[in-house]
Formats: structure tokens, C-alpha cells, sequence
């Protein structure tokens, strides 16, 4: 298990910043009542409302919010505004030593993986893979069950996912434990040869995905699975793939048949059809904690990501 940062308290200050695409600015002012119900305080990167083309911002205005928010000792957490696309561009430079002697609440997900990754590997704390401000808190579809999922940095809980949170199946049989790693397939297959590549050696594996057609997902694990990612995982969590119908070719496998090619022969637990990323409702996971995975029980047992 991973370093554990401090819990949030009433009165804290948050850092919101957008390390990768712009964020709808409706839906983030939208979202700051939510903070404030939570009785958090919020300080926004000096990038967050920079536009440049697909990126909010220069590499260098988001890098410089992303060093900035971790070294400024007046901010208790950070909660990215959204994904989108940009944040592996300068991961090659972020400041490792900095944020490893600064841990705090990191909130994101979706391209907010490739951090979440990097962040666990050279920084050695737990971060969190949750719902995001412009992307979902801010959206009449943000669900009560995902606002909830917040509470879990104020006070360290033990959490538990099963049929009473949302659906989940059986995949595979079988119980095991482990940190929990992954996130957005898509990045997780980019950061495969590079320096941040995912560690999936005795770790309970996450993956989720919008938008890939079952051939983009089939190819995705196809490099993981040659990557070794599949050889010495404990067991894996096949979370939510919204919009993942075929499009492009009219003749096309299910994403049914595409995970029983890559995961129906492995010996280990999996579950699948969990309510993890782009998703309502969406349970947040401490990326780095303990997990226990109980496939036969449906059920995901995660030790607490706070101190």
C-alpha cells in the first residue's frame, strides 16, 4: 500500500486545475456549490481558463498549476476540472521529488490517468480516481451516490462496492488482494514503453473506457496483454465502457466476446459491469490502497486512501 495523504478537514483550501483540456466553464461554476456544501475553500490554477486549441493552456501553464498546487502549503488537495487530453505531453517534466515531498488529495480521472500512474510510481502515494467538477459535479446528471463518494477524504473509511452501490458481475471466480492500479484504458495502453507504465505485478487491475468501438478496446488490451500487463496481475476489475457499440465496421465482435478473448482464460478474480469512470453513478477509488476482491461475493473491499 501506497503512502496515504492527509485527510481534508472543513476549511480547507482545494487547488482546481485543469492539467488537460479546457473545462465547460457553465458546468465548473455549477459545481463550486458543491464544494462549498462540503465546506471546502477553492483556489483555481492560474491556467484553468486557457484555451488552446484541444489543451487548457500551454504545456507549460499546466505543468506550472500542477507543481504549484503541490508546493503551496495553503492548499490541502487538488480537483481537476476535467480530462479530456494533454497531460502525458509533460509528465517527462513534472517535478517528482516536489510532489512526493508535498503529498495531498489528487483528484481525476479519465486522462487524469496517465498522472494517477506517474504520481504512484516516482511519487509513492495514493491518489484518487473520482469524478471531476466540469465533467460530472457540475451536470444535472451527477448522482447523489457519486457525491457521497467525496466523504471518504475527510475521514479515512474502508470502502465496499457490491449490488446495494450499483451492478457488478462475476467474471471469473475466486478472491484475491492487492493494490488497486489502472483507470482509462486508453492511457494505459499510451503509456506502454514509456517510463510510466502501468505495474500490474500482484495488483488488482482497473480499467474503464467512453466512446471505443470494440476493435480501438480490442487493441488496447491486445498491447497490454503483450506487454505482460495479464502475466502476474492478482485480479482484475472490468469497470464501465459507455458507448462502446460498433460504428465504423458494420460486421464487428461484441465487447462481450473481446473481454472473453483477452480475460476468459485467466486463473484469477474478475469482475465486470463495476460502476468505475465515465459513468453515473461513479464510485471513486483510492488508486495505491489495499483492495480485496471478492468475485464470487461480488463484492470490492478497498482500504481507507487517507490519514
Amino acid at each position: 500500500m501506497k503512502r496515504q495523504p492527509k485527510k481534508l478537514q472543513p476549511g480547507d483550501t482545494i487547488g482546481i486545475i485543469a492539467p488537460s483540456s479546457p473545462p465547460n466553464l457553465k458546468s465548473l461554476e455549477h459545481s463550486l456549490d458543491f464544494l462549498q456544501k462540503l465546506g471546502l475553500n477553492y483556489k483555481f490554477g492560474e491556467s484553468l481558463f486557457q484555451v488552446k486549441g484541444y489543451l487548457a493552456g500551454t504545456d507549460d501553464e499546466r505543468l506550472n498549476d500542477l507543481h504549484q498546487m503541490f508546493a503551496d502549503p495553503s492548499i490541502a488537495g487538488i480537483i481537476c476540472a476535467c480530462g479530456g487530453y494533454g497531460a502525458a505531453r509533460y509528465t517527462d517534466r513534472i517535478n517528482f521529488d516536489l510532489i512526493a515531498h508535498n503529498p495531498k488529495v489528487f483528484w481525476g480521472y479519465s486522462d487524469i490517468t496517465f498522472l494517477h500512474t506517474a504520481i504512484g510510481k516516482y511519487s509513492d502515494f495514493i491518489t484518487f480516481h473520482g469524478p471531476m467538477l466540469a465533467s460530472d459535479v457540475g451536470k444535472d446528471s451527477f448522482k447523489e451516490k457519486s457525491a457521497k463518494m467525496f466523504e471518504q477524504l475527510f475521514e479515512p473509511t474502508v470502502l465496499q462496492y457490491n449490488e446495494s452501490f450499483a451492478s457488478i458481475e462475476m467474471f471469473r471466480p475466486g478472491q484475491c488482494q492487492g493494490e488497486l492500479t489502472g483507470g482509462n484504458l486508453s492511457l494505459l495502453s499510451n503509456g506502454i514503453g514509456t517510463k510510466y507504465e502501468v505495474d500490474t505485478k500482484g495488483k488488482i487491475l482497473i480499467i474503464e473506457d467512453i466512446d471505443e468501438e470494440p476493435y480501438r478496446v480490442d487493441c488496447m488490451l491486445n498491447q497490454l496483454r503483450q506487454a505482460g500487463k495479464f502475466d502476474n496481475v492478482a485480479g482484475v476489475i472490468i469497470a464501465d465502457f459507455s458507448h462502446a457499440e460498433p460504428a465504423k465496421r458494420k460486421v464487428s465482435l461484441t465487447l462481450d466476446e473481446v473481454f472473453e478473448h483477452y480475460f476468459g482464460k485467466l486463473s484469477v478474480p474478475i469482475v465486470r459491469d463495476v460502476k468505475i469512470g465515465h459513468c453515473q453513478p461513479h464510485f471513486a477509488v483510492p488508486l495505491g490502497a489495499n483492495a480485496f476482491l471478492d468475485a464470487d461475493e461480488k463484492t470490492i473491499t478497498i482500504q481507507p486512501g487517507v490519514q
